[in-house]
């Protein structure tokens, strides 16, 4: 993070709320030579802090540490795609950048002859999933349907319900997934993605 860069958002959205420091200050519970030291780059805040400070300021967390344009233009190179290798030999890529506030994922996942990536949880009201089959054969299961996929087979589910990815066939199976998941605010909301 470029603490100049940082500080000068701070500082531009204090001047913008009309602030003075002490009034930031009284505002988030950070002293004045902090928030000074902050602005002008001198010292690196912990997130803890910065959050208090966005609250001060009146606006989230991500607006105080990304710029509007990289917010709408976000890239992720294929160095960067978060890759896990799960029990049983399957693997799921997420392929899609993390943008703050979007629940948008495209996974793309291998699954061995015979693997069972096992029973997903039902997710938040509102989740979806597109899944598009690039190769082999898909078993999936939602609630109490089962399809059997084969490549360039698509379906839709809604995702507020428990689904099972499976690979029946002889060959690896490939496949996509579109998702957008709505997740439970709090603390224990964790995404679990097939």
């Amino acid at each position: 993070m470029d603490l100049e860069l940082l500080g000068q958002r701070v500082r531009q959205l204090r001047l913008d709320g009309d602030l003075t420091l002490q009034g930031l200050a009284d505002r988030c519970g950070v002293s004045v030579s902090m928030l000074s030291s902050i602005e002008h780059g001198d010292k690196a805040a912990t997130v803890v802090l910065l959050d208090r400070i966005a609250t001060g300021l009146g606006v989230r967390l991500v607006d105080l540490l990304t710029d509007e344009t990289d917010r709408r233009f976000t890239v992720r190179r294929a160095a960067e795609q978060d890759v896990a290798d799960e029990p049983g030999g399957w693997r799921r890529t997420i392929l899609t950048p993390v943008v703050p506030g979007v629940n948008f994922e495209l996974v793309r996942t291998s699954l061995p002859p015979g693997c069972d990536a096992g029973e997903f949880p039902a997710y938040a009201p509102g989740s979806h999933e597109f899944v598009v089959v690039d190769s082999g054969t898909l078993r999936l299961t939602v609630g109490d349907r089962t399809a059997d996929l084969t490549s360039g087979d698509s379906v839709y589910f809604a995702a507020d319900q428990p689904h099972r990815y499976l690979n029946p066939g002889r060959t690896v199976c490939g496949y996509y997934v579109a998702a957008i998941i709505m997740r439970p605010r709090g603390p224990a909301a964790r995404l679990l993605r097939p």
